[in-house]
């Protein structure tokens, strides 16, 4: 399998519901750096898993839906605990939708799969992957 990995950041703020979240019951900020990962079995017709430029602007236009926001105030995030873990999901989602309506071209139709990393810290890190 082949596959390339671009990188972007976002900074949010949020609070979580919960016992195991602890001080993170207070509205806190975050920043996560944001790596998407592209996979796919055979190299296209260039030699190249997917355009790097293009999936660089895309990962880039996902982020910053959620950029600089209170994540507590997203109509779309409503009484959700918006996890490191969640948020993996989230940008793959959206990501995944980009895709699927042309936005990296053509050759991104082979793509198999993408994974979702956000890295809270130089220590910890959730994932989300998914076929496309």
């Amino acid at each position: 399998m082949f596959s390339i990995t671009v990188r972007d950041h976002i900074m949010i703020a949020h609070s979580f519901h919960g016992e195991v979240f602890g001080p993170a019951q207070r509205l806190h900020g975050a920043t996560f750096l944001v790596d998407a990962t592209f996979r796919r079995e055979q190299l296209d017709d260039d030699n190249i898993v997917v355009d790097i430029g293009l999936a660089t602007q895309e990962l880039g236009a996902v982020v910053s839906e959620l950029n600089y926001r209170n994540l507590d105030n997203e109509p779309d995030f409503a009484g959700v605990n918006t996890s490191t873990e969640f948020l993996a999901k989230v940008v793959a989602d959206r990501l995944a939708e980009r895709i699927h309506k042309g936005a990296l071209g053509e050759g991104a139709k082979g793509l198999a799969g993408l994974t979702v990393t956000l890295h809270e810290s130089h220590v910890a890190w959730a994932s989300y992957e998914r076929a496309l």
